[in-house]
Order: structure tokens, then sequence, then C-alpha cells
């Protein structure tokens, strides 16, 4: 028996310490209530765009200047996404690998993103438009309203990409 206690501590040690320090892959959350259509996709090659107007309108000795910018190294998918929410529907916490355009088209969307330490919710209504940040903005966005809501959405990402990357909940959201 004493022989084999040092084997059954050490074997136990090693046990703990797996679990302890295994690093884990939390679960990311799934949609529920929610549902993602793509009217179209177009591919781009590389895009090198500039507009601005110049002479934009004056306010408070501000002159205001409007310029758009979109640049990108390699080829593009441009997605235009139809997403509807019923109500208490959520798209689960997901990022994606580009910027997109989100446009309220009927009802209310709240959106919580984990980039907000506080996990503050960002209310939008029809007639709206939001950007979302994709790359490292983990995000997720509920209807938390008693009627269904529907955006639509233009997703720039790499060619050949995943549109959606499912993640798990962020530390600073408890929802």
């Amino acid at each position: 028996m004493q022989r084999r206690l040092p084997s059954l501590v050490l074997f136990l040690a090693a046990i703990a310490a797996t679990a302890l320090y295994h690093p884990r892959n939390a679960s990311a959350t799934l949609p529920e209530g929610y549902k993602s259509t793509s009217l179209a996709m177009g591919r781009f090659g590389e895009i090198d765009v500039s507009s601005y107007f110049p002479r934009g309108p004056a306010r408070e000795k501000n002159e205001q200047l409007w310029m758009s910018l979109q640049r990108t190294k390699g080829p593009s998918d441009l997605y235009i996404q139809s997403n509807v929410w019923q109500p208490g529907g959520t798209t689960g916490w997901h990022t994606h690998p580009g910027h997109s355009l989100i446009i309220v088209t009927e009802g209310t969307v709240t959106e919580y993103g984990s980039d907000d330490p506080q996990c503050r919710p960002h209310i939008y209504t029809q007639g709206m438009g939001f950007v979302d940040h994709g790359g490292d903005h983990i995000h997720l966005i509920r209807n938390e309203s008693p009627v269904p809501a529907s955006t639509i959405a233009l997703q720039l990402i790499p060619q050949g990409t995943e549109r959606r990357i499912d993640a798990p909940p962020p530390r600073n959201c408890h929802l």
C-alpha cells in the first residue's frame, strides 16, 4: 500500500491540475426566435473608393465635411441579409469578419456589445441605422418588444470567409 500511495497522490494531483488549468471552450450562445436570410451576395475585387462633399452645411462656425472611405486588400463578398426576430428573439453572441451597416425596417431591436464594460442596451427603432464593426466586436441583438422586429444588413467580409462567427457570452454581460 505504501508503494501505491505516492503513485495515487501523483495521479490525483495530475487530474486536479488538468481540471483546473486545462483551457475550456466556453459554449457559444445560439440564436433563438431569430432568422437570417441572404437576399443577395456579390463578389468584389479589391476596393479603393473615396467620396467626399467638401462644402457641407455650416453649423455654428463649424463647416461640416462628409467623407466616405472604403479600402480592402484582396477580394470581398458583400451580403444583403434580411433578419427577423420574434418577440423575445435573440441572435446569440457573435461577430463577423467585416463590418455591417444595419437598417431597422420594422419594430425595435436592442444591441448589447462586449466592448461596453457596463453592457448597456442600445435601442434602435424603425428607420434608424447602426454599424456593427465586426472583428473583435462581439455583440448580441435582441427583440425585447412584444411585436416582431426586422432589419436589413449589408455585410462586407473577406471573400470565402464565414459570414457569422458564434461566440461565448462576454464576462461583462449577464443577460
